[in-house]
């Protein structure tokens, strides 16, 4: 026992003093909040770039009808539409709106003119300014009037209270969604990462015959479980550096969004009042998100993610040992990766359709087959929370970890010390069985 602490110690050491590493842990919470800040930044910088559209309208139906916004001036021009094309070139406008003279029965001939492509969001806006315009005509000829039809519409929202042995709790199926999806996704990630650099790790040491030496003083099994667990600490040691990091930018960010004045708003009973301030929508948009997911039982979640990754670790860094010792370069590791890592492809694969059911039959077979089990049994937690599947999961892949260890540590210490032969899957079950 002794001699896996040692070595625990140096594959620890030497990753955690790489400045990779260091790179990597601080880098990475930035490339996160960037891959979730950085479209919605991007729209917003691009919705605040004015355009000034002039409008010809021929059908006299739209006068007052386009109303300016934060991004859109619109402008009614006086003159026919060759003298506004004539005002485009010379750059009075972004854009020229042409309306014909219609029949609102068959509207048609909408044209815009631009030297630039029209955007798709300027586009659908225009659109449904039109729509809607030609849609309160027609009722109008109907004697059907807006207020009327505005009465009889419905805005439905259900609300979803999820029971359990706690009691009612208020849950968001789109916020477990999204915490399914990230949380096996990352699982997926960390496990062939990791996974690999312990088999680059076993084929380096092997090929510079640094194992020789090693072997001399420690047992190839204590080798084996020295560098999954110290590769494994470096795992969880950056994730938690993540999870810390990621704390502070969010903190940092909500502050500069305003969300801490939209969540003591909301403390108050005043959210309301505060919807009404124009410059504050995008911070309620995001509490209101930030909200969905404190339903979320979190502390759960984190713990099953902590349980999933290490278990589903163990068991593929095994693996992945056992592969490296069994060959003598990275290009021999192809025939042998397919197998190992088919399943855990299969489980992202299958992802879309368990999230989209997982309460059912393909979500708990996966859940209960260890290889796909950490991956699938993640997505499932925020939907199902605690209850015995998981636990049965649990159970099953502690029990797979351990089988998974023994056979890789079978071969592992035949294969650690074979050189110059390239193995087959028939040779590699004879050394199962071997017990010198």
């Amino acid at each position: 026992m002794n001699n896996i602490w040692l070595i625990v110690q140096r594959e620890y050491l030497i990753r955690v003093r790489k400045k990779s590493f260091l790179i990597m842990s601080m880098v990475g919470p930035i490339l996160f909040g960037a891959l979730i800040f950085l479209p919605a930044l991007i729209i917003v910088y691009a919705s605040e770039e004015d355009k000034h559209i002039g409008i010809v309208d021929q059908s006299g139906l739209f006068k007052n009808k386009f109303e300016n916004s934060q991004s859109l001036t619109f402008t009614i021009l006086p003159f026919d539409i060759d003298q506004a094309k004539a005002e485009l070139r010379k750059k009075h406008y972004d854009g020229l709106l042409y309306i014909p003279a219609i029949d609102i029965n068959n509207p048609k001939g909408f044209t815009y003119f631009s030297e630039e492509s029209l955007a798709p969001t300027t586009q659908a806006t225009l659109e449904r300014i039109i729509k809607q315009e030609i849609e309160e005509l027609r009722m109008m000829r109907s004697g059907i009037r807006k207020e009327q039809l505005d009465s009889l519409r419905a805005k439905i929202e259900i609300t979803t209270i999820k029971i359990g042995e706690e009691g009612e709790q208020e849950s968001s199926s789109e916020a477990a969604m999204v915490i399914g999806y990230l949380g096996a996704f990352f699982i997926y990630i960390f496990i062939f990462l990791y996974g690999s650099q312990i088999m680059r790790g076993v084929l380096e040491e092997k090929t510079n015959r640094i194992v020789e030496v090693l072997i001399c003083s420690v047992r190839p099994f204590h080798l084996m479980m020295g560098k999954i667990i110290g590769i494994g600490g470096v795992a969880l040691t950056q994730f938690l550096i993540w999870v810390v990091l990621s704390i502070a930018i969010v903190s940092g960010v909500s502050i500069s969004l305003g969300l801490d004045k939209v969540a003591e708003a909301r403390a108050k009973g005043q959210l309301e009042q505060l919807r009404q301030n124009p410059q504050m929508t995008d911070a309620i948009q995001v509490s209101d998100a930030m909200q969905a997911i404190a339903s979320i039982n979190v502390p759960l979640v984190v713990t099953a993610f902590v349980f999933f990754f290490l278990a589903g670790y163990l068991t593929y860094g095994a693996l992945f040992a056992a592969i490296g010792a069994a060959v003598d370069n990275e290009t021999d590791t192809q025939q042998f990766m397919l197998p190992v890592t088919l399943p855990m492809v299969f489980a992202i694969i299958s992802l879309s359709a368990v999230i989209s059911n997982p309460n059912g039959s393909l979500a708990f077979w996966l859940s209960m087959i260890p290889l796909t089990s950490p991956v699938i049994m993640m997505a499932r937690v925020p939907f199902t929370g605690a209850n015995w599947e998981l636990f049965t999961s649990m159970l099953i892949l502690i029990a797979s970890f351990i089988g998974m260890v023994w056979l890789a540590g079978k071969i592992y210490r035949v294969g650690i010390l074979m050189y110059g032969k390239k193995p087959t899957y028939k040779e590699i079950s004879k050394w199962l069985f071997y017990k010198g």
